[in-house]
């Protein structure tokens, strides 16, 4: 059951790339259209687009969080022995589940700030809301890390340390 609601999570989560993707690509079209070819546009489309930019950009780190095909730098881990490989994938995982948290945390005080404050981000809709993908995104990457290293932890104590 438990993995079912997993599996429906990676859903929404691959949906909505999806969605947002195929969205800014037609909002883009027709605003390059409006201004070549009409001498008009609308004037919220592009920061909306923007916004659209930092919502794939996060919804994209959670894919390839979920998935393990973050960038990564693995000269190191080429050459080393499979004991010393578990205990470096624990280690970077640890430190970018603790930087995760560090900035899930932060923007999440800058997102009440700007709750505060009033600000608009583009129309009429509050900035906090297309910045509310910051926390959250960062929270489940901070989340997925967590339970990567705990993974590992287990299967090092199991004497599998292959992850």
């Amino acid at each position: 059951m438990l993995q079912r609601g997993v599996r429906i999570l990676h859903n929404i989560e691959d949906s909505l790339l999806v969605i947002i993707l195929l969205t800014m690509v037609i909002l883009a079209f027709s605003q390059i259209v409006m201004r070549n070819f009409f001498d008009t546009g609308t004037i919220w489309l592009d920061p909306l687009l923007r916004v659209l930019v930092l919502w794939v950009g996060l919804l994209g780190a959670l894919v390839a969080t979920r998935q393990d095909k973050q960038i990564s730098v693995d000269v190191l881990t080429r050459i080393l022995p499979e004991k010393l490989k578990t205990l470096s994938n624990i280690f970077t995982r640890s430190f970018a589940a603790i930087v995760s948290t560090i900035i899930a945390w932060n923007s999440f005080r800058f997102l009440i700030d700007e709750w505060h404050s009033g600000v608009t981000a583009f129309a009429s809709v509050p900035a906090w809301l297309p910045e509310s993908i910051i926390p959250f995104g960062f929270t489940v990457i901070a989340l997925r890390y967590t339970f990567q290293v705990i993974t590992l932890l287990l299967q090092t104590a199991k004497g599998n340390g292959n992850p």
